[in-house]
């Protein structure tokens, strides 16, 4: 890779490029440079007021002396904390940048302190990012939309047409040590001034053992002029959160006891830990629960140094660059993860930030390789966050961790502990539903046509009505049996609708297509007076944008209406439905 132009703001001429690329001891292997005796390629003068091409949808016209190349921009990046202060979390975080390019750093030392300026335009050419307009649920590649005002060189340009000359589509592995610098240069957000103390003063205990946080809940107090009906929903709340507390603390926790507790308005820490014991990452037994931790704590960062530290083997037949000390990275499944990860939930400014998405790609990366038979599927990365943001929560003080906080801040051991639970606990929850990740997606396919057939049993008009519109069942919920309604609903009603899923021996499997059901039923009286384009229109889009906890509860309680009739009954779900369906099941309707 070639070194950016300095801080003075002097670029480099190519004659200097081409002496820093061959001094390089980490240039890719994916281009060539020229050869001694053959002269540069020299182009013919061009009109400065000729068309030189379009991008995207429509033409951007662009002239070649009005384009920016100096690549100056500003890139606020995760500022690096110094080993002492590794303890501490900083009340700001200036973000200064090197007037010399920073040395290689291990994969592994990323968060405490990033590469800016390493170039990655080479890579973006390199993998075909150009050619990715979006993923295949309809949301626009954010990295395509920056790349689309940035143009290189031509000079560089052309020394990279060199190197993929007669370049086959087999599948190739990095060599390169540093994985910044094989991602299109991004423009992370600046963390706010204000939010600088946010790291409990008590994280060692609880990265120790979760059920030390459980001490610090605060019930929330009575106003003095609360109505009675207030002063009861607190009391209700905090009488809930003391059963957790209860069983949580308990030496041995019972899980069905667990699972028949009330979920409304329960507090992180109560959350994090349940769940972490409901998928069985967490054992029952308060004695193993500190050595398990730490076991599978260890196991997912040495996993994570074998994939990112050259571990990995070249596949069969593969054009695998020499493997020296080099990382030996899939290209194949890591081209899909770092286009996924700058576009998931990119409304929300805590999944925006490098230490974020750098650690979201390294759980993807990991899962991907050691499930060769499913590997990375475009939505696996939706399904990381509620985890993520769940353990993330556990450790600070501020409740609304999805905006004004930089991850980058915290110390090193609470990042790592946040990445491994959440990578076993999503390997737990994928488990269960494997096969809706494999070739052809049949646990998807099954749980569609499920769908199909049980609307018909709750709503027959409907689903005559997008059966005259041709409105196949696929075209809509594909995406909410994949994301298990992510797309569709925000980040927090996810956990709260997750929070019975993991309640439910079978949640994510079975409990989730009678969720669907429900959210489907729920919008009946618009769909029926809507042609097909209004359909896909609005199912694309639903206005659930300012749902509550209590619409999800709504629904999940609409959803457990529908089980109680329909599950375990193939002879309902297989039948078409006739009038009476539609006016029996109203009579359950909440």
């Amino acid at each position: 890779m070639m070194f950016s132009s300095s801080a003075g703001g002097k670029k480099a001429t190519p004659q200097q490029e081409m002496v820093q690329v061959e001094r390089s001891d980490s240039a890719s292997p994916f281009w060539k440079a020229p050869q001694r005796d053959t002269p540069p390629l020299k182009r013919p003068a061009r009109d400065s007021s000729l068309v030189v091409g379009a991008a995207y949808s429509h033409a951007d016209i662009l002239k070649f002396d009005s384009l920016n190349i100096s690549g100056s921009g500003s890139r606020p990046r995760t500022p690096p904390s110094a080993t002492s202060a590794l303890e501490r979390v900083p009340t700001q975080s200036p973000t200064t940048r090197t007037s010399k390019s920073p040395p290689f750093k291990q994969y592994m030392n990323f968060l405490s302190s990033t590469n800016d300026d390493w170039t990655a335009d080479e890579a973006e050419d390199m993998y075909d990012y150009e050619s990715d307009d979006g993923d295949d649920f309809g949301l626009p590649s954010l990295s395509n939309m920056k790349r689309r005002t940035r143009k290189k060189a031509e000079q560089s340009r052309a020394h990279l047409d060199d190197g993929l000359n007669g370049g086959g589509r087999e599948r190739r592995y990095s060599n390169s040590e540093d994985i910044a610098i094989e991602r299109p240069a991004a423009s992370y957000p600046m963390p706010k001034k204000s939010e600088g103390k946010i790291l409990r003063p008590q994280y060692k205990e609880i990265l120790r053992d979760p059920a030390n946080a459980l001490h610090l809940i605060n019930h929330p107090s009575i106003p003095a002029n609360a109505t009675p009906k207030e002063v009861d929903a607190i009391n209700s709340r905090i009488t809930r959160i003391n059963k957790f507390k209860k069983l949580l603390q308990a030496s041995t926790i019972p899980l069905p006891d667990l699972r028949s507790l009330a979920w409304s308005g329960v507090p992180e820490e109560v959350r994090a830990m349940t769940w972490q014991l409901l998928l069985s990452y967490l054992p029952t037994s308060s004695e193993r629960r500190v050595a398990t931790l730490e076991r599978k704590r260890k196991e997912y960062l040495d996993g994570v140094r074998q994939a990112f530290g050259g571990g990995g083997q070249p596949a069969p037949g593969s054009s695998a660059p020499p493997r020296g000390t080099n990382r030996g990275l899939d290209e194949a499944i890591w081209h899909q993860i770092s286009i996924d990860v700058p576009r998931t939930n990119p409304h929300i400014e805590l999944y925006s930030y490098e230490a974020t998405q750098r650690s979201l790609e390294r759980i993807l990366y990991v899962w991907a390789v050691r499930h060769p038979a499913s590997g990375y599927v475009q939505g696996i990365n939706d399904l990381v966050t509620p985890f993520w943001q769940v353990f993330l929560g556990t450790y600070i003080t501020d409740p609304d961790i999805e905006s004004g906080m930089d991850p980058g801040q915290l110390p090193r051991a609470v990042l790592d502990a946040v990445e491994a639970d959440s990578f076993w606990c999503l390997t737990k929850l994928l488990d269960g539903i494997q096969d809706h990740y494999i070739v052809a997606q049949p646990g998807i396919q099954r749980q569609v046509s499920a769908l199909r057939d049980l609307t018909a049993r709750i709503d027959a008009g409907l689903a005559k009505h997008l059966e005259k519109e041709q409105v196949e069942f696929i075209q809509f919920s594909f995406r909410w049996m994949n994301c298990l309604l992510m797309r569709e609903i925000s980040v927090k009603n996810t956990i709260r609708m997750w929070d019975t899923y993991m309640a439910e021996e079978q949640g994510f499997s079975e409990f989730h297509l009678y969720v669907c059901a429900a959210f489907l039923v729920k919008w009946s009286d618009k769909l029926v007076k809507m042609d097909f384009q209004e359909i896909m229109m609005f199912l694309q889009s639903l206005p659930t944008g300012d749902w509550t906890e209590k619409d999800i509860e709504l629904l999940l309680s609409e959803a457990y209406i529908w089980q109680s009739l329909f599950k375990g009954s193939s002879a309902h779900l297989k039948g078409q439905g006739g009038e009476g369906s539609r006016s029996a099941s109203m009579n359950f309707t909440l």
